[in-house]
């Protein structure tokens, strides 16, 4: 075990809950370490339900690509815990290092000395110090949960404030109605700092209309102040600056060019003259985020299915995430055909039936796992019997492995997607490439 996961591993013991949102114990230990959240590079704050890695895969590419640094922080993390914390390097930002991750985790942990905090609070607490302690041009900061009450809301004048299309998640913390998910996440919106809303319900654009209003955030909404479409195989955005002709984004799936032109939007909210639009080109031509639609090359895991078959990722876990996964695969079937088999597994904090229900037609069978060491995961059995109520043939399997040996015997070689939670992708990218995962896992990864 590395020194990094003994002490993650002590540090979920600070709280009795594992998500606990409110901001009063993130003030208590900012400031005892001397207020990093002050010191921070210009920051690019990022809510939403959807598609928030990718568009910070976008925005991060392109600002390295215009040779400037960029510091970023998300979560979860798939494989191991130093994917959340990217210091911005020339050359591109590099996940930070194993002695210097475990310095400031200390450092927080005798900064917060007994009293109670959540694991992802001082986490971002040791991710705000490294960045405050490290020179960078920009930060892209994702919020881990919700927005107004989530521990990156500490910021008080970020440089731009992104909203990613909103759907139902996590309603037990942020509400049941998408009027209140959106109140959460429009938390962010900060006076006077542009926010760039990506296309939404409009039960959810109205109550983000209103919270801007409230602080006075100046909005620029997706097909209102901006447009980006595909036309003759190429993303057009549009503005009141221009139009721009770029290349179609990196990462596949319609919904990318979406995700694309918000990030498009914030970048020119910058006005950054050495971002040109040769960089952003560039960045939706070279941008990765991993699970995300992410097509699997060589690995441990074919050894388990014909090499002529097809082997792709996906962390989604939410209704709207099904639907984009079931439109992206029925698109590419429609481009080259193969049976589809969807090796499934999800916790029971999502809605499984609303994610599976979009494959109906689409999937030739599904093979349900129980997402292993996760004591969440919902029971194989149960996803199976859910993907049957759609008049979905399905079957259940032990492993990863016997899912992939039963989806193998699909003929002819057939697309297999595995999909339905982060937490299973973060199994099935550490197995593929043989990589120890990190022992800091469940809820705690958040």
């Amino acid at each position: 075990m590395a020194v990094s996961d003994a002490i993650l591993k002590r540090l979920l013991s600070l709280h009795p809950k594992i998500i606990d949102l409110s901001l009063d114990r993130m003030w208590r230990i900012l400031k005892k370490l001397g207020d990093p959240q002050e010191n921070l590079p210009p920051v690019i704050h990022v809510a939403g339900t959807n598609g928030k890695g990718s568009t910070i895969a976008y925005l991060r590419a392109a600002i390295e690509a215009a040779g400037l640094s960029v510091h970023c922080y998300t979560s979860p993390h798939l494989v191991k815990f130093h994917e959340r914390i990217r210091l911005g390097k020339p050359g591109g930002a590099e996940l930070i290092g194993e002695d210097r991750l475990n310095s400031l985790l200390e450092e927080c942990e005798e900064a917060n000395g007994s009293e109670p905090i959540t694991f992802f609070e001082i986490t971002t607490a040791a991710a705000f110090l490294a960045f405050a302690r490290s020179p960078a041009d920009y930060l892209v900061l994702e919020v881990g949960l919700g927005g107004r009450l989530d521990a990156t809301n500490v910021v008080s004048k970020p440089v731009a404030g992104v909203i990613t299309p909103i759907d139902y998640d996590h309603q037990q913390y942020l509400g049941n109605t998408l009027t209140e998910i959106a109140h959460e996440k429009a938390g962010i919106l900060k006076p006077f700092v542009p926010a760039i809303v990506a296309p939404q319900p409009d039960e959810a654009l109205a109550e983000i209309e209103r919270s801007a209003e409230r602080v006075r955030a100046p909005l620029l909404i997706a097909n209102q102040d901006w447009q980006a479409y595909e036309q003759h195989g190429r993303l057009v955005y549009q503005d009141e600056s221009g139009l721009l002709d770029l290349p179609l984004p990196q990462l596949p799936g319609r919904h990318q060019i979406d995700n694309a032109g918000t990030a498009v939007a914030a970048l020119r909210s910058l006005d950054d003259g050495r971002i040109g639009e040769n960089h952003i080109a560039q960045g939706l031509k070279s941008a990765t985020w991993p699970a995300r639609m992410q097509r699997l090359g060589p690995g441990a895991l074919w050894s388990f299915i014909p090499k002529d078959s097809e082997l792709w990722l996906d962390g989604g876990h939410n209704p709207s995430a099904g639907r984009a996964l079931a439109r992206a695969f029925s698109e590419l079937n429609d481009r080259v055909s193969r049976p589809l088999v969807l090796i499934w597994g999800m916790l029971n904090s999502k809605a499984a039936s609303d994610f599976i229900a979009p494959f109906a037609g689409i999937v030739h069978r599904v093979v349900t796992l129980t997402i292993p060491d996760e004591e969440n995961a919902i029971p194989a059995g149960e996803l199976a019997e859910t993907a049957r109520q759609h008049q979905i043939s399905a079957e259940t399997a032990g492993s990863l492995e016997e899912a992939l040996k039963q989806a193998a015997q699909i003929t002819p070689a057939p697309r297999i997607l595995i999909a339905g939670s982060l937490y299973l992708a973060g199994r099935v990218l550490a197995r593929h490439s043989g990589e120890q995962m990190s022992q800091v896992s469940g809820a705690g990864r958040r």
